[in-house]
């Protein structure tokens, strides 16, 4: 088994300009470039031309058109990275159906949370069919019992359905795609509908504007595939543009990061991504480094998206991997959600991170995002700006009543373009929320612009506003997690409404010891942390490791957190006798 090539020897490189993802698949396989998924040790398990890709994914489909699958209906995927998921993937393209992509099991021990959500998930989307990987069968099983799937198996149940005489009937330029659910679905899941033109528009873009591919390119992902910026930027773009792409998985990753960066080396990788925690677990293991003999000196775009770009973890990872060629100039921050397909904007190329220190006064009183005072390092707030959004799109930024603000002024950031979702999917009332008829999408998070530049603040459903001020959530969260000992996600920060009907500010902390002079030590510094940066009182609660929860796609779920803190499932805080909780019997929830 070899590795598919970085470029193909006769087909020419075409950079997007595709209709359908069909469309797109049929090119990219008249190459030899395509898919190779690794060990947790690099080693190559599979690889996956493109051709091979097509021919088995039309076969999978005309088993579905003749198993008698209508047209349009969905099916689940739990989403492994692997090829039966990519396969099973394109063989619903080309049978006109609708996949939808659904994340695995993230802890051990939650079988029953996970069974519940991936039912309501099934519910939501009216699935006829579901496929997981043999060893979670039984998940999709339980989970379906009882809703009147036509099909629950593994992927060697939807290959051995019959093809018969059946043809292929893939989707037009004006049909759907598929259905991304957002990574914090919990109650009421809402599926992203995402059409052939808001993909096709996202990967154009993407290509041509925000990463400008290139024939010698190759990209590396240990990114999970039922996550938008896995699934769309590390396996519809490079095949939109027939770049072979590397892979491991999410969970070998967590056990083994520098993986990720062997990969890059032994393939000559150009093109990754990673949320910032990602280059953090990296820098962690950075004293291995050499032993591993590591050459970065290929990486042209090291994105970083998926949550708030922390720029302290992008210098700490400059310093740890600039010695194995690893370029400052190499970073890309950018900005997208699943309503959008991906990408709304990406930071110039070959520039690396633009860094804006602002002041916090001003920001938390007045919202407005003024330089910061020289000479007073303590009071500048650093932020990184996400670049410009892509041709053919627009981005504004809103006050409360929906006046567009000037430059630096902090407001609520809307998104206008080719990329936008067509709706959550029966889910009208909730896409009317966010969407407008015009099609402007309210996107809840904050920023401001610098210059054309967007600058991102954070989600507006999790800011903290005590005695007016406003107060970012992860400034407090991440200036804790500096105590030494403490890891990046290891604290939740948010306010509730306390004992006397005031806000009051929330910090969960992740404990990793049990004695007792140790966590009372712990308490007290993150109490003092809290003062020393936000000039405010803090109830501060223990909990166990992996005690906070987290969306599928990683990220630190507050609504979760806060959820199970008033209900009760973590100890009392540290300080319990000045616990704000109610007083009122609440029946616990599962912390995952």
């Amino acid at each position: 088994m070899t590795l598919t090539p970085t470029e193909n020897e006769t087909l020419p490189l075409r950079a997007g300009g595709f209709t359908t993802l069909v469309e797109a698949l049929d090119y990219a396989a008249r190459g030899e470039c395509g898919l190779n998924f690794h060990s947790a040790r690099g080693e190559l398990v599979r690889a996956l031309p493109y051709a091979e890709l097509r021919e088995r994914a039309i076969e999978a489909g005309r088993g579905l058109v003749n198993a008698g699958f209508p047209v349009g209906a969905r099916v689940v995927l739990l989403a492994d990275t692997d090829a039966d998921f990519v396969i099973l993937f394109f063989a619903c393209q080309y049978a006109g159906l609708l996949p939808v992509p659904v994340a695995l099991p993230t802890t051990l021990g939650g079988k029953e949370a996970y069974i519940a959500s991936l039912r309501r998930q099934l519910t939501g989307c009216d699935a006829s069919a579901a496929m997981a990987p043999a060893e979670l069968l039984s998940y999709a099983q339980e989970a379906g019992d009882g809703l009147g799937l036509v099909l629950v198996g593994d992927p060697q149940a939807f290959y051995a359905l019959p093809a018969g005489n059946a043809d292929p009937r893939p989707f037009g330029a004006d049909g759907p795609c598929y259905l991304q659910y957002s990574s914090g679905s919990t109650r009421d899941p809402l599926g992203v509908d995402i059409p052939q033109r808001a993909i096709t528009a996202n990967c154009n873009a993407i290509i041509n504007d925000g990463l400008e591919a290139r024939p010698h390119d190759r990209c590396t992902s240990w990114l999970p595939l039922y996550h938008d910026m896995g699934l769309v930027g590390f396996l519809l773009t490079p095949m939109m543009c027939q770049i072979s792409v590397d892979y491991m998985t999410t969970r070998d990753f967590a056990r083994r990061p520098l993986t990720w960066l062997q990969l890059i080396t032994r393939n000559r990788g150009t093109l990754s991504y990673s949320p910032s925690f990602g280059y953090d677990l990296c820098c962690r293991r950075a004293g291995s480094a050499a032993d591993l003999a590591i050459d970065l000196s290929s990486w042209r775009a090291a994105g970083i998206g998926g949550d708030m770009v922390q720029p302290g973890v992008l210098t700490r990872f400059v310093e740890a991997f600039g010695p194995y060629g690893f370029r400052r100039t190499a970073f890309v921050p950018s900005y997208g959600m699943a309503e959008t397909s991906l990408a709304v904007s990406f930071a110039p190329l070959d520039t690396g991170m633009q860094v804006d220190v602002i002041d916090r006064r001003s920001m938390a009183d007045e919202g407005v995002a003024v330089p910061a005072p020289a000479g007073d390092p303590a009071q500048g707030r650093a932020f990184v700006a996400c670049g410009r959004p892509l041709i053919g799109h627009t981005a504004e930024i809103r006050d409360d009543d929906g006046k567009l603000l000037p430059e630096r002024r902090i407001g609520r950031i809307f998104v206008k373009g080719p990329s936008v979702m067509a709706g959550y999917f029966r889910q009208p009332e909730a896409t009317a929320l966010v969407l407008d008829a015009s099609g402007w999408l309210d996107t809840g998070d904050l920023g401001y612009r610098l210059g054309e530049q967007l600058v991102i603040t954070g989600r507006a459903k999790d800011l903290i506003i005590i005695n007016g001020r406003n107060i970012w959530p992860q400034d407090l969260e991440w200036a804790v997690e500096e105590i030494p000992g403490l890891r990046r996600g290891d604290a939740a920060a948010f306010s509730i409404d306390g004992a006397k009907d005031e806000e009051q500010v929330v910090l969960l902390v992740q404990c990793r010891t049990t004695d007792p002079a140790a966590r009372e030590t712990l308490a007290r510094e993150a109490k003092g942390v809290i003062q020393r940066t936000a000039a405010i009182d803090c109830t501060v609660c223990l909990v166990d490791p992996k005690g906070l929860p987290q969306t599928s796609s990683g990220k630190l779920s507050r609504a979760r957190a806060k959820t199970n803190y008033l209900n009760g499932v973590y100890d009392p805080p540290a300080d319990a006798g000045a616990d704000p909780r109610p007083r009122r019997a609440a029946p616990a929830a599962p912390p995952g």
